[in-house]
């Protein structure tokens, strides 16, 4: 048996709900229940294991060498990683090749797609190459 094609994700909005499932819920079955009415915070506790690690004029030096990204769950990884470091701390990124294209980004009206190096500087992180990685950072 084939599979299904998915079907498009409806566009419509409801004011106040997510979706219309949950609109005719609180309608129908749920109408004596508040809706979203509590904010409740939340933290996933994950690790993260740099690949290289070095103190450098009193900074702890975290390199992360990347040949490519494979999804945005993995590099927003580093974005989260990144926000939750000590003062002293700051985390480089080496790349293979800083001009791979991030995986599902969109092709520019230049005909280009953004790259791994651009990402890394709009995400305000240094990054090198082999061959630009700092000379004082190598002893």
């Amino acid at each position: 048996m084939a599979r299904q094609p998915r079907k498009v994700r409806p566009n419509e909005r409801y004011q106040g709900y997510d979706s219309k499932f949950e609109h005719d819920l609180h309608r129908k079955v749920l109408y004596n229940w508040k809706s979203h009415g509590v904010k409740i915070p939340y933290k996933v506790h994950k690790e993260y294991h740099p690949d290289f690690i070095r103190v450098v004029n009193g900074v702890t030096i975290l390199v992360e060498a990347k040949g490519r990204f494979w999804d945005s769950e993995e590099y927003s990884k580093y974005v989260w990683v990144n926000s939750q470091l000590p003062e002293n701390y700051k985390l480089v990124f080496i790349f293979y090749n800083p001009n791979h294209p991030m995986p599902r980004s969109k092709t520019r009206k230049n005909g280009t797609k953004r790259t791994h190096g651009e990402w890394a500087t709009d995400m305000g992180f240094e990054w090198y190459t082999m061959d630009t990685f700092p000379e004082e950072w190598k002893n």
